[in-house]
């Protein structure tokens, strides 16, 4: 996505934009992650959000605060139906239908009826379970228990055999990727088959000391942002979906206030300049979170 088509994305009540998804529905571009947040943290966290303008939260069965995120929706004030809620199973409910109970605990410990987003949390190859954990996946969303599935760090090649033997793409591949891991070849395999690219550590999280690199600060000072801003528009400018993490509502604050400028083609070019090339990051075939 360049620059001019980004203004077109539409915008969400809470003024977020959002990104729409093969499935039907629409993803707010910009949400909270939690880990590693506890219950106590986290609940806090989404009610700060919330009253922010946050509509988007993101959590996962592994990261065992689950009960807290529930617990800041249901406090937050703002009704179930405008929040976007992500959760993710991890190898423990791969095959064997292990994701129907897994999604259920999910299900009880957030309070709620339903998932906006559920997610293979990874692919965990050498195991070779995760098209028939997919294949659950895919009817636990005809159930009504997720509104949309999709898969997390998932390389072409596996979602090359998700979508050959189920015929079903996901909606949202969550990957970690930032200015420093840009991850150019998976972004253009998702965009071609209609996948929703979703950033986890976009400000940098595992990849260096992004924030601190020259070129943000130059960036930063050209306008008048924090470094940690920059980098999220740059998310944003390239049609991705970005979830940073923060208990600090100053910080959630800055992150969400990145709607009103724009970087340009030599913006965007200098950023490129960040890049650590395509072994930068996790591997998830290696990966057992």
């Amino acid at each position: 996505m360049t620059t001019s088509e980004s203004s077109s994305v539409p915008a969400a009540a809470s003024g977020v934009p959002a990104v729409p998804l093969n499935s039907g529905g629409s993803i707010p571009q910009v949400g909270l992650g939690t880990w590693p947040l506890d219950d106590g943290e986290v609940e806090r966290a989404v009610i700060e959000a919330a009253g922010i303008g946050y509509r988007h939260v993101d959590t996962a069965a592994k990261y065992g605060n689950e009960t807290g995120v529930g617990r800041g929706v249901a406090g937050s004030g703002v009704a179930r139906e405008e929040w976007f809620v992500t959760t993710k199973l991890d190898g423990q409910f791969q095959g064997d239908d292990k994701a129907i109970a897994g999604l259920d605990e999910s299900l009880r410990k957030l309070g709620l009826e339903y998932v906006d987003l559920l997610l293979i949390h990874w692919p965990l190859p050498a195991r070779d379970q995760f098209v028939s954990t997919w294949e659950t996946f895919i009817r636990l969303r005809e159930q009504g228990k997720a509104r949309a599935i999709g898969v997390s760090n998932f390389k072409p090649a596996h979602l090359d055999r998700l979508i050959a033997e189920t015929g079903v793409a996901p909606a949202v591949n969550q990957i970690e990727l930032s200015p420093a891991i840009q991850r150019r070849e998976q972004r253009a395999y998702d965009a071609e088959h209609g996948i929703v690219t979703e950033s986890w550590s976009p400000i940098g999280g595992g990849s260096g000391d992004l924030l601190s690199a020259p070129v943000l600060a130059e960036l930063a000072e050209k306008h008048g942002r924090t470094p940690g801003q920059i980098v999220l528009r740059w998310h944003v400018q390239n049609g991705l979906v970005a979830i940073p993490k923060s208990k600090s509502p100053e910080r959630m604050a800055q992150n969400l206030a990145i709607f009103d400028f724009e970087l340009d083609s030599d913006d965007l070019a200098a950023l490129d300049t960040l890049d650590q090339g395509p072994d930068a990051g996790v591997d998830s075939d290696r990966s057992g979170h």
